[in-house]
């Protein structure tokens, strides 16, 4: 195994981001850099959790991307030269699964080996708590100092290497989701030919997850491995979904005069910790619709209770739906670690982000793509609707019609990045694509809300020359307007 102290001074340095370092194979994220940071991150997690588990143990686990599983084995092994006991996955699974297995197995937390939703030339490491979430910013600052602080030897004493293990992650992950739905009800439904349910896995963990929790075959689309993605990334937006979009088109033609038959498409990221649909007309759900229809379906059918947690990104009708059931509402920065940390501090219902990312109340503090599917299915199945059916009902009930969209828009330098920063703080802007501007939140970049009632969101990436615009109004030709205007704005400076 190679030693961290081979790891050349001049490579810039570990930064966390919002879930966990990335970097490019190869260039950032090397075998010499991985060895280095799992026994810190390890070492943190003893440091912060160690009293309150009393454990020594922790999870290491992996998705499908190019050496995933090396440099899984690679990170266990420093773990465990380190004087910890290591539980390394046989084989790939979601994120939320080695974040479930934390908790149940009472481990300081785990190390999992992922890029999420970036393209194939990335890879990762998320570090988990024992709760089952993602840690803290204080945490990852933790780790990120020892690295830049420290020696890489700097231990007097002899370590005694701790113990290895395999373990399969998916039997307890699968149970403890099927226990939180109906799950013969669905079953039933999908046996009987109620129900077809298409899985675009995007090539990645959430491969064979919906067959293993419903114990019964669905129609997986791009389940085979495959570290490029096609040449795209695994993230669940429309331009990387024309196959399931074919296929849903297809069955619908094939379905014509068969009666009240329901179908539903689901897609997942890359470590399957986010979730987007398609509804039996071909139409996208983002988490901005597929969020209303949890509410919805928890608070309605289940009558379960509990706060309403968004980021400031998440569309109006959150709220809107919320109100239909009197809960509470709490309005996080964009990013799921706010989410999950509310999650800790107070009874929450659901929790979600636009980006996808979706948690519960009834689950680990964390967002879990396959429990959203079995929680959406379930809606379907007991309201005997369409996602898209539903979706229409709950803006007839709230009487709140909405388009969203979002765009990242490239700068041609931080320099430019900073100019524009600089005219937002001291000239905030008063009017918007001939809108005047009647409020602004400043909670996360600055989120315009407009006279007309749509809000229009301009945030900054922290580490590169990017902004990103974020817009919800009436109609899709309003946003795409917004849009535009915010675009021609930024690109002046």
């Amino acid at each position: 195994m190679v030693q961290p102290s081979s790891v050349p001074a001049s490579v810039t340095p570990i930064k966390f981001g919002t879930d966990g370092w990335r970097g490019v194979i190869a260039a950032d994220f090397t075998f010499e850099r991985v060895v280095r940071v799992a026994p810190v991150a390890a070492q943190v997690l003893a440091d912060i959790y160690g009293d309150t588990t009393g454990s020594r143990s922790v999870i290491v686990g992996y998705d499908r991307r190019f050496l995933a599983e090396d440099f899984a084995k690679a990170a266990a092994e420093a773990v465990q030269a380190a004087g910890f006991d290591v539980l390394l996955s046989d084989g790939y699974a979601p994120t939320p699964a080695f974040s479930w297995a934390a908790k149940q197995k009472n481990a300081l937390g785990a190390i999992v080996l992922t890029a999420s939703h970036n393209p194939a030339a990335y890879l990762g490491l998320k570090v988990k708590g024992y709760f089952g979430g993602s840690v803290s910013p204080e945490v990852t600052k933790q780790i990120e100092a020892r690295l830049e602080g420290e020696s890489p030897a700097q231990n007097e004493q002899p370590i005694t290497a701790g113990k290895l293990e395999m373990f399969n992650p998916w039997p307890s992950y699968c149970e403890g989701l099927r226990a939180k739905v109906d799950i013969s009800r669905i079953q039933d439904a999908i046996s009987q030919g109620k129900l077809t349910v298409f899985a675009d896995v995007m090539h990645g963990a959430a491969a064979s997850g919906l067959n293993q929790l419903l114990e019964m075959p669905v129609q997986e689309i791009n389940s085979n491995r495959d570290p490029l993605f096609d040449g795209g990334a695994p993230e669940p937006l429309p331009r990387y979904l024309s196959q399931l979009f074919r296929v849903m088109r297809t069955h619908r033609r094939g379905g014509e005069g068969s009666g009240e038959r329901l179908a539903i498409g689901f897609v997942f990221d890359g470590d399957s910790d986010r979730i987007a649909a398609v509804d039996a007309q071909g139409n996208f759900l983002s988490s901005q619709i597929l969020i209303p229809i949890l509410i919805d379906h928890l608070a309605k059918r289940r009558g379960w209770k509990g706060e309403v947690v968004k980021t400031v990104s998440g569309s109006d009708l959150i709220p809107r739906v919320a109100a239909l059931y009197d809960l509470p509402i709490y309005e996080t920065p964009i990013g799921y670690k706010y989410i999950g940390d509310r999650m800790l501090e107070v009874p929450v219902l659901v929790g979600g982000e636009e980006s996808g990312g979706i948690g519960y109340g009834t689950h680990i503090p964390e967002r879990d793509a396959l429990l959203s599917a079995l929680y959406l299915l379930e809606a379907v199945v007991e309201s005997g609707q369409d996602l898209g059916e539903i979706y229409y009902r709950l803006q007839e009930e709230t009487g709140f019609t909405a388009a969203y969209d979002r765009i990242d828009l490239p700068l041609a330098s931080m320099e430019v990045r900073s100019r524009l920063l600089e005219q937002l703080q001291k000239q905030p802007l008063q009017e918007i694509a001939g809108q005047p501007v009647v409020d602004c939140n400043p909670i996360d970049g600055y989120k315009f809300r407009l006279a007309d009632d749509s809000w229009l969101l301009i945030r900054f990436s922290g580490t590169e020359p990017v902004l990103r615009l974020y817009c919800e109004a009436a109609t899709l030709e309003q946003v795409r307007h917004t849009l535009a205007w915010a675009k021609e704005w930024a690109n002046r400076f």
